[in-house]
């Protein structure tokens, strides 16, 4: 019986065209390679100037709807993404308000983005950030909050140069920083570098030492800073005090060697005055380095 039905079934197979029998054993041919996720390469398009240029990071226009602009560094926790060519990407969502002049921007993926030396070499593998100039990244480091995503490739600063730019902090000193285009694996989120104890940090306390070093700084430094100003303040004091007691003591004791008590006087002044000096000077170090 059972040879029977098996010769009807390959009888089916040749008379009825098309039929065929389920593969229970694997097959020997390798399957086909599964295609790249696709979700990895979707941009939206936004309304936005033409003078941006692919690779810029850019946020949203405030108070326009659908507008993108390139980013600041004050406003980084805005950060939207980075702007690509119209055909970078498999998918393109257009919402349906978008003008004739359209920008496309990735917010996650693999892009080449505008970045510049300003805080230092780019290696494959460090967290990038917006810089100093408009619409650039730089590397990030502890002192800022949001992040673009993670070099793939590097950037020296050297080699595959666009163009420089000049830089000028607040205390007026200028900086030349190298503009060049590395890709990165764009993930934006929160600076995972960033010190959890600047959140604890008084924010008076916070925007004096970052106007002192022109960038935020740790709370570590700024309490470490304020350590060292008290106690070069106390010693001071101290000299001062000792210094102005033992001269009028003195001047009791022996009006007739008025000047040189006066002289002794000015020099612990003095003294006192060095000490405190160089205890700014060693918080303004420990801020700013």
């Amino acid at each position: 019986m059972t040879r029977r039905l098996f010769a009807l079934s390959l009888l089916a197979l040749v008379l009825v065209p098309g039929l065929s029998v389920p593969a229970f054993a694997a097959s020997k041919t390798p399957a086909a390679t599964p295609k790249e996720d696709i979700s990895q390469a979707i941009t939206t398009s936004y309304s936005g100037d033409s003078s941006i240029q692919v690779g810029i990071i850019v946020k949203l226009k405030d108070k326009t709807v659908g507008t993108v602009e390139p980013l600041q560094e004050a406003d980084a926790e805005k950060m939207l993404g980075v702007v690509v060519a119209p055909d970078a990407a498999a998918v393109t969502l257009t919402p349906e308000t978008g003008n004739k002049q359209q920008i496309f921007v990735a917010t996650s993926g693999r892009y080449d983005v505008l970045v510049s030396n300003q805080n230092g070499i780019i290696n494959p593998g460090d967290l990038v950030t917006i810089s100093a100039v408009t619409g650039i990244g730089m590397k990030a480091d502890e002192n800022q909050a949001q992040t673009l995503g993670k070099a793939v490739s590097g950037f020296t600063g050297t080699q595959n140069v666009i163009s420089k730019v000049t830089l000028k902090d607040s205390l007026g000193h200028q900086t030349t920083a190298a503009i060049g285009r590395i890709t990165i694996d764009i993930s934006i989120m929160h600076n995972p570098l960033q010190q959890k104890a600047t959140d604890f940090l008084p924010a008076f306390l916070a925007h004096a030492a970052t106007t002192v070093a022109s960038k935020r700084v740790s709370a570590a430094r700024v309490y470490l800073g304020l350590a060292i100003l008290m106690v070069s303040g106390f010693v001071t004091a101290n000299i001062v005090y000792s210094g102005v007691r033992s001269g009028m003591i003195a001047v009791g004791r022996n009006p007739l060697s008025k000047k040189s008590i006066i002289k002794s006087l000015f020099q612990a002044i003095a003294g006192g005055l060095i000490v405190f000096i160089a205890g700014i000077f060693a918080v303004y170090l420990i801020l700013k380095l």
